[in-house]
């Protein structure tokens, strides 16, 4: 473990140092430690470079918001210890990693295993709404469910002590970070990126998962040229934790079969006699390296509209823009348009003020012009943009000196059932 600057990841390395590097990504709110069981058999054929999140395994608390911001710190620390090439296994958000380094620096991995991940995790309300409960509640309420989102049942009952433990990794993660984390994952979608995947890739994932399932598993096959799929029975999200035998024999199976192109030999281990639920890789010529890919995420130089109707999406969540989309008919379609094109894709997107300023702003307005009616969306953007219900309290608190107290009110109780909805954690 070393000190780490902000824009680079906490690790470490087991296995010899003149081996290839294969590197391992955790899932959201796990440690390295995750891999443990993964490790002594790995770290006998490749030099094995764990890493842990922000704010995650103890490691230095800077969030990072995007996916791509994480790939390139993980590029940074690669750098800084002269790793070029490597080989990568990710769960989860690691595999959103994984899937993001082998879109946009194609030549640095050799070969790629997607663990319990998805071309788009989820909606992205679900994961702004996370991010909403952790600010107003603290991690506890997603620690107490971690365990039956990331264990089968009958592991759960059988394993108090490994409960705990993954209770315990999430309780100690920095809830900043972790709703950075809420955010990458809110704003990740390669779904029409999959083709673009060029490198050989293993997608492993539990017949159990519940998260991230062989659906999601299966679309990522469908997308990727030459993807390989392994169902692991008896296993949920945290398919490594749960079945670490099974998941260690597939991914020696696919790195010692796929990875034919590294500049050093690789051991390829016997086979351990696990039946794997899926063809063998056919080895693959030498992956040439390529340019840098740009970044497929929206920039400023977007269309007023995709820029606004992004925002508007990112600040009032898909649901209520989707059912606004959906009442708009030819009488409405224009005024829609102006919203989105005015509104969101021009103010909302100016640099000016960041978000929670906007929303503090907006909260004042709506309450001063008596345009209740608007309130409870706005309260739920406010919440989105990270104000917490005390600063919501304190601004309404404000209005009540300066727009009076009738509308303060009965913005206090269109507030109040809002935040009561929206940071209520889920029993």
């Amino acid at each position: 473990m070393t000190e780490t600057p902000p824009n680079t990841m906490q690790y470490r390395f087991d296995g010899p140092e003149d081996a290839p590097v294969l590197v391992i990504g955790p899932s959201l709110g796990t440690t390295w430690h995750m891999w443990d069981r993964q490790i002594p058999e790995l770290s006998q054929h490749w030099r094995i470079f764990r890493y842990d999140l922000p704010g995650h395994g103890g490691a230095p608390a800077h969030p990072a918001a995007a996916v791509s911001d994480l790939a390139d710190r993980l590029l940074a620390t690669l750098d800084s210890v002269g790793v070029q090439r490597f080989g990568y296994a990710g769960c989860s958000i690691g595999g959103a990693v994984g899937a993001d380094l082998a879109l946009r620096h194609p030549h640095r991995v050799a070969a790629l295993a997607l663990v319990a991940a998805s071309p788009r995790f989820g909606t992205a309300d679900e994961f702004r709404q996370r991010g909403v409960i952790v600010r107003s509640n603290g991690l506890e309420p997603i620690a107490r469910t971690s365990p039956e989102r990331w264990f089968t049942p009958g592991f759960a009952a059988a394993q108090p002590a490994i409960v705990e433990w993954a209770v315990q990794m999430v309780r100690t993660t920095d809830p900043g970070c972790y709703i950075a984390s809420c955010e990458a994952l809110a704003a990740f979608d390669i779904r029409t990126e999959l083709p673009r995947i060029g490198v050989p890739t293993l997608v492993l994932v539990g017949a159990e998962d519940k998260v991230t399932g062989p659906a999601e598993a299966r679309t990522l096959v469908a997308g990727i040229p030459d993807a390989r799929l392994a169902l692991v029975p008896g296993a949920s999200h945290l398919a490594p934790v749960e079945q670490p035998a099974a998941v260690t024999d597939l991914l020696l199976m696919h790195f010692s079969t796929a990875w034919q192109d590294t500049l050093a030999s690789i051991p390829v281990p016997p086979n351990p006699g696990f039946a794997a639920p899926f063809a063998p890789v056919v080895p693959v010529a030498e992956i040439t390296a390529s340019v840098d890919l740009p970044d497929a995420s929206p920039t400023g130089g977007a269309d007023r509209y995709e820029r606004g109707m992004k925002v508007r999406r990112e600040v009032l969540g898909d649901a209520h823009v989707d059912a606004a989309t959906a009442a708009s008919d030819g009488f409405t379609e224009d005024f829609q348009d102006l919203l989105t094109r005015y509104a969101w894709g021009e103010i909302w997107s100016r640099e000016g003020l960041d978000r929670r300023s906007r929303s503090c702003v907006s909260l004042t307005a709506v309450v001063a012009s008596g345009h209740l009616g608007g309130l409870a969306q706005h309260v739920r953007a406010a919440l989105r943009n990270g104000l917490t219900p005390v600063e919501i309290k304190e601004v309404l608190l404000q209005t009540a000196v300066y727009c009076g107290i009738p509308a303060a009110g009965a913005a206090f109780e269109i507030a109040q059932s809002v935040i009561q909805e929206e940071t209520t954690p889920p029993a």
